[in-house]
């Protein structure tokens, strides 16, 4: 019995006896209670739909069409709860359908939820289930008195076609399901890497420029009280804040470029690219194979992306491809509805996205929340290549 069991719970019948297994039993009661489930479900589906239907031509119709779908899949969810506790069938649970807050307004949720693939498939299964409830509850039931010895196989063979059923009827829609998982945990990504951005700022501003402007403050102020008295000292203490105006104006250029640099936007990635590696420890050739022309450049988003991704890996060449890398190179193309990056180094090689101290994975993270690709060809000793694909989005006409 424990054995029968334990495949049930594996979402596999267990192979058949012809003795009365625990499992045989709880197909038995699958079966029998068909009957009485299919006889509540198909009054409940036509009701339903006649209802809303005949009502359509009114103002609750539709209203009442979409609080019935959503009823509807509550009974799907007893049923699963059934085929799980008798069948060991396990189906996960559909996204619930968000409320008329989160869905934007009440119209919208109002055909989200009439559009329910979930629901309507619900609506199916409980229609064609009377009929089978009725061959399954009679069959079984006089199997047990004139089909003794072959019964277990008759149960086993109905069974299957139930478990079939529940699968394909009462499952999540899986390509849109998979699909809500992604763009959740895409949503969360961005806004951790939105806010850690953020607080980058944030730390930059409060530790660099502001401090030194403060700086710059109290030696103008120094300077002012001395003007007078000592004029020499003021006069190397202006100097002094002249000094420390242009770097506080350096850090905010800085800064400044971080968060999108001017270059980008005026001249595109080429010559946003070739600032940028002037700017690598080792020689760095760029190669970029865009159209030209405003409108031919990707939006601006997945422009900032690349860019901020290929800073990235040429800080990464800075700092980890070792004494004995002798140059980069940073390649951009376009490869149908695909922007493409490559960069590669003859580095030590070694990268790995798991590796917390180079920065892939938050690469790869922010990538993934736009449907982009991060891959990393590192062998050890030989060099890095690290090829990252972006979607392509054409950008607005007059968007500079």
């Amino acid at each position: 019995m424990t054995t029968s069991l334990a495949i049930a719970d594996n979402d596999a019948p267990p192979r058949v006896r012809p003795v009365f297994s625990a499992a045989t039993w709880k197909e038995i009661a699958h079966l029998v209670t068909n009957l009485p489930e299919a006889i509540l479900g198909f009054v409940y589906a036509v009701v339903m739909v006649f209802t809303a239907g005949g009502l359509s031509v009114t103002a609750i119709g539709l209203p009442l069409l979409a609080v019935g779908l959503f009823l509807s899949r509550q009974l799907g969810r007893l049923e699963r709860a059934r085929a799980r506790l008798l069948l060991g069938v396990r189906v996960e649970e559909p996204t619930p359908i968000p409320g008329p807050r989160r869905s934007g307004g009440f119209f919208p949720w109002l055909w989200t939820s009439i559009k329910d693939p979930v629901g309507w498939r619900t609506v199916l299964y409980q229609l064609i289930r009377l009929p089978w409830g009725v061959l399954t509850f009679t069959v079984v039931l006089t199997g047990l008195f004139v089909l003794w010895p072959v019964l277990p196989y008759v149960v086993r063979l109905l069974a299957n076609a139930d478990r079939a059923m529940v699968r394909g009827l009462l499952s999540p829609s899986d390509d849109l399901e998979r699909r809500i998982a992604e763009l959740e945990s895409d949503r969360g990504v961005v806004v951790d890497t939105a806010a850690a951005d953020l607080r980058r700022i944030e730390r930059d501003l409060h530790d660099g420029a502001q401090a030194r402007l403060v700086a710059l403050a109290m030696g103008l102020g120094l300077a002012k009280e001395k003007l007078l008295e000592d004029p020499e000292g003021a006069a190397a203490m202006v100097d002094e804040a002249h000094g420390e105006v242009k770097l506080a104006l350096q850090e905010l250029r800085d800064l400044a470029r971080g968060i999108h640099p001017a270059v980008l936007t005026d001249r595109g990635l080429d010559a946003a690219l070739s600032s940028v590696a002037a700017r690598c420890v080792v020689p760095v050739k760029v190669v970029v194979d865009l159209p030209s022309g405003q409108e031919a450049r990707p939006a601006e988003a997945i422009e900032g992306i690349a860019y901020f991704v290929v800073s990235e890996l040429l800080q990464n060449v800075s700092k980890h491809a070792g004494p004995g890398a002798r140059g980069a190179t940073v390649e951009v193309w376009r490869a149908g509805a695909r922007l493409m990056l490559r960069v590669s180094d003859d580095g030590r090689g070694g990268a790995d996205t798991s590796s917390g101290g180079t920065g892939l994975a938050g690469l790869a993270e922010r990538l993934d929340a736009v449907d982009g690709v991060l891959v990393v060809d590192s062998p050890e000793g030989e060099g890095t290549v690290v090829t990252a694909e972006l979607p392509w989005r054409d950008r607005g006409p007059g968007r500079g």
